[in-house]
């Protein structure tokens, strides 16, 4: 019998999209989920994937949030290797993976590790650390780890802020940063 851990709390139901200001405008209308903030073209430098150094990756995400989970539009630009690209092949759209918000993050991280599983990409955005453990074998998904840190914490706080009392019209794809 496996005992549930509160490190293990998901937070984040994420999805590669083909094109993310089409699948935000998709899930406004079939959920009723909103509003989207949209951050284009995110360029990540310093990464590993798959343990080697990245090449540089270019990809843009849209985060609304859905009661107590995050729902995340993750849309890659450009065609190098990548976590994103390792589940859902380019042009495609489908579910990537879990996100578990981390307060304990080098824990969580040696639990994925000692099980065998493998960082598909980890780096830095900003100080916060995050990775993507490739479990697809066994839950047909990955599991991204993200490091907890204040000003992530007030960014998801004004997320889940917005989507308080929305209308379901009113600014659906919101730009860049809440705030």
């Amino acid at each position: 019998m496996i005992t549930p851990r509160p490190d293990r709390h998901v937070m984040q139901c994420a999805h590669v999209v083909s094109d993310i200001e089409d699948a935000c405008m998709k899930w406004v209308k079939t959920t009723g989920i909103g509003p989207f903030f949209l951050i284009p073209h995110i360029e990540l430098q310093e990464f590993t994937y798959r343990g080697r150094p990245g090449e540089g990756l270019d990809f843009s995400v849209a985060i609304a949030q859905a009661g107590g989970v995050q729902i995340e539009l993750i849309q890659q630009h450009c065609d190098r290797p990548s976590a994103y690209r390792d589940l859902i092949a380019e042009g495609r759209s489908g579910f990537h993976h879990f996100g578990l918000y981390c307060g304990n993050y080098d824990e969580v991280h040696a639990w994925y590790a000692d099980q065998g599983y493998v960082a598909g990409i980890e780096g830095l955005f900003g100080t916060m650390r995050f990775a993507y453990f490739d479990t697809s074998a066994d839950i047909g998904c990955m599991v991204e780890l993200i490091e907890q840190v204040d000003f992530e914490t007030e960014f998801f706080n004004r997320i889940a802020a917005a989507a308080e009392g929305w209308d379901g019209k009113t600014d659906p794809i919101r730009p860049g940063f809440p705030g």
